[in-house]
């Protein structure tokens, strides 16, 4: 068994285009939810969205040819592949392709795409569909794109897992370098599904919240929440073998420890209220990890502002950890991104590894009102220190997928 470490990481996202941007204005409580602008929303019940902010992709693609070719998920994810990449300085290192892997999935893939060419094929007919449709459509094409562009030939497998993706993509690339299958792996996801479409089939199956107020978008484990707010971007973290990386002198952000995959077996869309399938993917890790109830922990619980999601979550780590529970960490970025989909896992991971680096743990904005079933310390409104040893991300998707990962301080 190989150990693995974290030595790139790399961000697109409503906070922030990069990653320190990304961790100062989290760290901050900074909301990148706003109104929607990105289309016309007048006939929607939702108001609100979590956009990415003066994204350019002319700095991450070499033509415009590139950049026509390529749905927006699959640019988000070329970005912070970009800055992994350069941040990690794994490609000046005589890097044997063979052994370079790329994990990045995506929950829906390329919708825009898909909705932008059914309108062609309805309003001009069949001719006029883009060659490059079914590319821009499939759900792999960020794996694909990314490996192109790298030259990494080795295990290349994105995951499509809903909300869960980006972890299991992160887990399962962790698992390969473990077992000796690469020496790295840039693993993540990557979402862009910010259009009249997919809000009105979240809208349809309630899990967006309906009120007009930013401050009030996303509330995670506050009595007043009703449901997500749709955001987009991406996470790619550069995973390496760790002699590998301290062969070539890398920098260290955090090692990978544990992962978990369970399933609910349950619903299609509500999570399991007992938390079972939770709380057996937290116990896995936790025991896989060699944490113990004494050890200082962080969790970036999946939070997503959903009553069942939240109430559940906090049941499940109450059950893993019993009276400990009350002294964890624990908080959700999605207060401050919303709801990114895909992408989330790995954003929240970075931003895990980096409360490890720094020893701050981010906050759970927008915070008021206690909930009796949510009575655990989630971070309210404003960043703390804390010298934590470990860290616990958890992502739960639409149709069971649970997938936790843990990290520990380098």
């Amino acid at each position: 068994m190989y150990r693995v470490v974290i030595t790139g990481t790399g961000v697109v996202s409503p906070v922030g285009n990069d990653t320190e941007t990304f961790w100062k204005n989290i760290t901050d409580g900074v909301c990148g939810i706003d109104r929607i602008k990105r289309f016309d929303a007048s006939g929607l019940k939702v108001n609100l969205d979590a956009e990415v902010k003066d994204f350019d992709p002319k700095k991450v693609y070499d033509t415009v040819q590139e950049i026509r070719r390529s749905d927006l998920y699959m640019q988000y994810a070329m970005a912070a592949s970009k800055q992994a990449v350069e941040q990690s300085g794994l490609l000046e290192s005589g890097m044997d392709p063979e052994r370079f892997g790329v994990y990045i999935g995506s929950g829906i893939g390329g919708i825009s795409s898909t909705l932008r060419e059914t309108r062609k094929l309805d309003e001009k007919g069949p001719d006029m569909v883009s060659p490059f449709f079914v590319p821009m459509m499939i759900s792999n094409m960020a794996s694909g794109s990314v490996s192109i562009k790298y030259g990494a030939k080795g295990p290349t497998l994105p995951i499509v897992t809903a909300c869960a993706t980006s972890t299991h993509c992160i887990g399962e690339a962790y698992r390969a370098i473990r077992h000796g299958y690469a020496d790295a792996i840039l693993a993540g996801g990557s979402e862009a599904s910010i259009n009249e479409l997919a809000m009105a089939g979240f809208i349809s199956c309630q899990a967006l919240n309906l009120t007009d107020n930013p401050e009030e978008g996303s509330l995670p484990f506050d009595k007043r929440r009703g449901g997500f707010v749709m955001g987009e971007g991406a996470g790619v973290l550069m995973l390496e073998e760790y002699e590998h990386a301290c062969k070539r002198g890398a920098r260290i952000i955090a090692e990978v420890v544990g992962y978990a995959n369970t399933s609910d077996a349950y619903h299609i869309t509500a999570p399991d209220p007992s938390g079972e399938g939770a709380v057996r993917a937290i116990q896995a890790v936790c025991v896989e990890s060699l944490i113990s109830h004494d050890d200082e922990i962080y969790i970036n619980a999946h939070g997503t502002g959903t009553h069942l999601n939240d109430a559940m979550e906090t049941a499940a780590i109450k059950k893993v950890f019993g009276k400990r529970a009350y002294d964890i960490h624990i908080s959700s970025t999605k207060s401050m991104t919303g709801h990114m989909m895909g992408a989330t896992g790995a954003v929240e991971a970075i931003a895990s590894s980096f409360a490890l680096r720094d020893g701050i743990i981010p906050p759970t904005i927008g915070y008021k009102e206690k909930d009796e079933e949510c009575d655990l310390d989630y971070t309210p409104n404003k960043a703390v220190k804390a010298d934590i040893k470990y860290a616990i991300s958890s992502s739960l998707g639409f149709g069971g997928h649970n997938a936790v990962i843990a990290l520990k301080k380098a």
